[in-house]
């Protein structure tokens, strides 16, 4: 079983993926990091050597073999959930975590991570929020449907969202069943 963490970029996927498996004694993964260590190189880099079509086939390829491994939690990329194929799998592998979050705040958590500039792409031509408020317009029916757990990490330390998370999971992952 897998639980999948999903949401926008600056949403905390990649620190409370690590804090949430500690609670599970699972294993945890960022999903964009394994991406960029296959690759050899950078989102950012593969967007502009290859295009984001080869970015988002990476992608499916690396969520698609991850989703197959047990007792895993996975921050996965924020466009992630774009690819029908992958949706199913992350629903049928295990939990689907949604993590919200105000556009205020991601913009806030985004420009606090000095990582994002380097190693992101800007995915519109817009400023930063325009760019937060356009991209969740899109994406936030996908993560809806694709999540089977939301929580909102509005002023919660990650350790927070994570014991909210285990606490919403109870016994599902270990058992199969729902919570």
């Amino acid at each position: 079983m897998v639980v999948t963490l999903i949401g926008y970029r600056g949403c905390g996927k990649s620190t409370v993926a690590v804090l949430l498996a500690r609670h599970m004694n699972w294993t945890s993964i960022d999903a964009d990091v394994e991406l960029e260590r296959r690759a050899g190189k950078s989102i950012r880099d593969i967007f502009a050597d290859d295009g984001e079509p080869r970015f988002r086939q990476l992608e499916r390829d690396v969520l698609h073999e991850l989703l197959q491994r047990d007792q895993l939690v996975i921050a996965a990329g924020g466009g992630a959930v774009l690819n029908a194929e992958t949706r199913e799998e992350m629903k049928q592998s295990g939990p689907v975590v949604w993590l919200q979050a105000s556009v205020a705040t991601l913009e806030t958590r985004i420009q606090r991570d000095a990582e994002t500039a380097s190693r992101r792409p800007s995915l519109t031509s817009g400023s930063p929020v325009g760019e937060i408020e356009t991209v969740l317009q899109q994406r936030e029916p996908i993560y809806r449907q694709c999540a089977t757990h939301v929580v909102s990490t509005e002023n919660l330390t990650p350790d927070e969202i994570a014991a909210v998370i285990f606490e919403q999971l109870g016994e599902s992952p270990r058992t199969g069943e729902p919570a």
